[in-house]
């Protein structure tokens, strides 16, 4: 009898790595949750401490990405994303198996960070860049609508996880449970059997290799505008990140469990943004959608700092609803962009070079946070930090992103670096 199924739902290794993710989904949103509070509940770390252990997380982009993406674009990308999960889980594993030695300390904590965010490195630029090989350009929005839908689902089924295991056994227990979600991710995407392109025969210097990269995102002027505006509201929006765990604890008196079931709330709204997508830039366009929905998910971070501390919950939650039900909108939409302009010889350099900006910025916020935290206090370090990320993407309203209708049918070669704000004519598909 002859499979109805059509489409992706037909393609088994694509399937394969849709579950590898989905499945290391889950376990990255207990650790989310599980990490900081090991270093809130079981170490007595300071708000400063607390937002260092964040920035080590991201500190490797800032360090690695970029020589990452020679790398990637010279070799095949299912190993690397194999040995990648395979170190992840054994860093892991080793915070359970200290703490239940009695030695656990902030340190292991931020080596484990800074060594899962190192790997994290190499696996995501190579995701980023394996994608379009293994579905086709023409199916890549279609691909990520279904992985960042699912990513949704892991990410609300997660923090609920993360908060029950962290109530039943501790928080240094709970991160067991990531170590072993990277081994199964790990099996499923070494099942995977379609063969990789061939990386390219051509190499030359690393520095000539890397520089073409960088001019290539700064020359594109949709890549430039995104990039720009995304690593400046990155700086900002990580003061709020790394201070959050703190704030819901300590200002506003949150248990694990019901930190867990904000996570899960805001990761079902990001479920429903990436279902409805489609249907959003059919009607508004892609590039309305896309600076539209970043300048509302930013300003959704209001809720946490003007949550009443007598019953914070329900203003905390419509914040967690809002933002992320536009905040996936917003990544699904400028990462197929990216995707799909970009020509396969340049896609592990234009990952890395984005993901170095975007990223890079992360552990600068962290510890500005921490920084300034110290000075002024939490709250109003929350304000500067939301303020700051929301800014930085108004400046997208004023390129030719606003009358970008649909992805573009080709990629686009590289070109001369032009002006910083590109022209009012855009290529429609």
């Amino acid at each position: 009898m002859r499979s109805r199924l059509t489409g992706l739902w037909a393609h088994p290794d694509f399937l394969k790595l849709w579950g590898a993710q989905t499945i290391s989904t889950v376990g990255t949103q207990v650790t989310f949750i599980a990490l900081p509070l090991t270093a809130i509940l079981v170490l007595h770390a300071s708000a400063f401490q607390v937002a260092a252990l964040t920035a080590m997380d991201t500190l490797p982009f800032l360090l690695f990405a970029l020589p990452a993406g020679i790398w990637i674009d010279r070799l095949r990308r299912r190993p690397l994303m194999v040995v990648a999960d395979v170190g992840r889980a054994a860093a892991l594993f080793s915070i359970p198996l200290v703490y239940a030695f009695g030695g656990l300390t902030l340190g292991q904590l931020f080596a484990v960070g800074f060594a899962v965010g190192t790997l994290g490195v190499f696996f995501d630029l190579s995701y980023l860049s394996y994608l379009p090989s293994l579905v086709g350009r023409e199916q890549v929005a279609s691909g990520n609508a279904r992985l960042e839908a699912t990513r949704s689902a892991a990410q609300a089924a997660g923090p609920g996880l993360g908060g029950a295991l962290v109530g039943f056994f501790g928080a240094p227990v709970a991160i067991l449970a990531d170590a072993v979600s990277y081994l199964l991710s790990a099996g499923l995407l070494g099942w995977i059997r379609q063969p990789e392109p061939e990386p390219a025969a051509e190499r030359r210097p690393a520095l000539s290799e890397l520089r073409e990269g960088i001019r290539y995102v700064f020359g594109q002027p949709y890549l430039r505008a995104l990039t720009l505006a995304i690593a400046g509201s990155n700086l900002f929006t990580f003061m709020v990140i790394a201070l959050f765990m703190v704030y819901a604890v300590r200002t506003l008196g949150l248990s694990a469990q019901l930190i867990g079931v904000v996570f899960t709330t805001a990761n079902v709204a990001g479920l429903a943004g990436a279902l409805v997508s489609g249907r959003v830039v059919a009607r508004l366009g892609l590039g309305r959608t896309i600076v539209g929905t970043s300048i509302l998910a930013s300003i959704s971070w209001l809720s946490v700092p003007l949550a009443p501390v007598s019953n914070p919950l329900p203003v905390v939650i419509a914040g967690a609803l809002a933002g992320p039900f536009f905040g996936v909108m917003f990544n699904l939409n400028q990462l197929s962009l990216r995707q799909a302009i970009t020509p396969e010889r340049l896609m592990g350099r234009m990952n890395s070079v984005v993901r170095f900006m975007y990223w890079g910025s992360m552990p600068a916020g962290s510890l500005a946070g921490g920084a300034l935290a110290t000075v002024i206090g939490v709250r109003p370090t929350l304000f500067v930090g939301i303020v700051g990320g929301t800014l930085a993407f108004v400046p997208l309203a004023a390129t030719s992103l606003m009358s970008l209708h649909a992805i573009p049918s080709q990629v686009d070669e590289p070109r001369p670096i032009g002006p910083l704000v590109p022209a009012p004519a855009a290529r429609n598909a």
